[in-house]
């Protein structure tokens, strides 16, 4: 007899089809919050009214506005948005920007919970649950579709070791997504589509997973199937609102499944040293790992991949080769080549990628760096 758990997350509501302005505004009056460090896109903030429509709706309620989140969130970026957050005496963080945004403003919650004022007393924290529990919380509008908004961990890069880090507290997730698919028009093509996968990833990987059950499957396949017609709808028509509200509920039910306890795979897990130590976009990451860890795990879960391509529209093919189809036809690199990975670098990334929390619990089992580097040359 099967048995399992299933862990439901910290989010109180997630809202669609609203603006972002309007749907900001409206949470914090559900919230009763007064003084919100907004955490933004320096892109958004600069060459767009976005933010400005936000700090407008919000008026005095707008304390503060932190624009400057590098990708993979570093940790000095998460002290310098810290410093502000406590300077402001922020009592809510609003993110609007992609994944880096979103895990930087969870880190800040931990800093500030855990009166973290240096980069070096993050280690105090990292890779370890927080000891406090966050007061300070956040709601986000996420503007890519990786979906790290769902959960309540975050990733957070060690300039000192090039190492991706691990901070998490339940609390950390975010009381509110807002999902608005109109502030996604000004998102860049390649960042929007190649989180996609990344949210494809997602429901792959937890498919596919040896600890798989039926509520994760249950929002992972139709996630998958969401984002399968979605994703190609925004290639041929970037304004189309509708498709790209498909690809934010997809991605959203991507993250049902890891939510609810149910592991990656090595995908992830090589994915977060690509990350860290070559700055490969999280999105690019899963556009070449995916499909050749597929086929690498093909041996152990042919069922359950089975499952993915008939999710896709296309049952009874190989699910590597119908990825493999998808990424193709949005542009996405499909190589570790044509994102700067060399075969000379395959040894390292195999020996630090046995230390993330997901290649040991790949559905096929990988026993060390060899089996990591076989995956690679797939890659390559």
């Amino acid at each position: 007899m099967q048995q399992g758990r299933v862990v439901f997350g910290a989010m109180e509501e997630v809202v669609y089809g609203q603006p972002a302005a309007q749907a900001v505004a409206a949470q914090m009056d559900r919230i009763g919050a007064q003084r919100a460090l907004l955490m933004v896109s320096g892109t958004l903030n600069r060459a767009t009214d976005e933010i400005a429509k936000v700090r407008d709706a919000l008026g005095g309620r707008c304390a503060a506005v932190f624009d400057a989140m590098p990708a993979h969130s570093p940790r000095s970026a998460i002290i310098a948005a810290t410093d502000m957050a406590r300077a402001a005496d922020a009592d809510l963080i609003v993110t609007i920007g992609g994944g880096s945004i979103t895990d930087g403003a969870k880190a800040v919650q931990i800093c500030l919970a855990n009166d973290i004022r240096s980069v070096e007393d993050m280690d105090r924290v990292a890779n370890r649950p927080s000891p406090v529990a966050p007061i300070v919380r956040q709601i986000s509008v996420p503007t890519t579709i990786s979906g790290g908004e769902f959960s309540a961990m975050a990733g957070v890069t060690n300039e000192a070791t090039r190492v991706k880090e691990k901070f998490a507290h339940p609390l950390v997730m975010p009381r509110a997504a807002l999902l608005d698919p109109a502030i996604t028009v000004h998102t860049p093509e390649w960042l929007f589509l190649s989180t996609g996968i990344r949210a494809v990833d997602h429901c792959v990987e937890a498919i596919c997973s040896g600890e798989a059950h039926p509520y994760g499957d249950a929002q992972a396949l139709r996630g998958l199937a969401m984002l399968a017609t979605g994703l190609p709808r925004v290639k041929a028509d970037p304004t189309d609102l509708d498709a790209r509200l498909d690809c934010q509920i997809g991605t959203w039910l991507s993250m049902g499944a890891l939510s609810s306890g149910v592991p990656m795979g090595a995908s992830h897990g090589i994915g977060y040293v690509l990350g860290a130590v070559f700055d490969v976009p999280h999105g690019h990451t899963s556009c070449v790992m995916l499909p050749a860890v597929m086929r690498w795990n093909k041996a152990v879960n042919r069922d359950r991949q089975a499952l993915v391509a008939a999710a896709m529209g296309h049952p009874g093919k190989d699910a590597g080769d119908v990825l493999d189809a998808l990424i193709r036809v949005l542009g996405m690199p499909r190589s570790l080549r044509e994102v700067g990975v060399c075969p000379e670098h395959f040894d390292k990334i195999a020996a630090q990628a046995m230390g993330t929390p997901w290649v040991p619990r790949n559905p096929r089992k990988i026993d060390g760096p060899a089996q990591v580097r076989e995956i690679l040359e797939l890659a390559a």
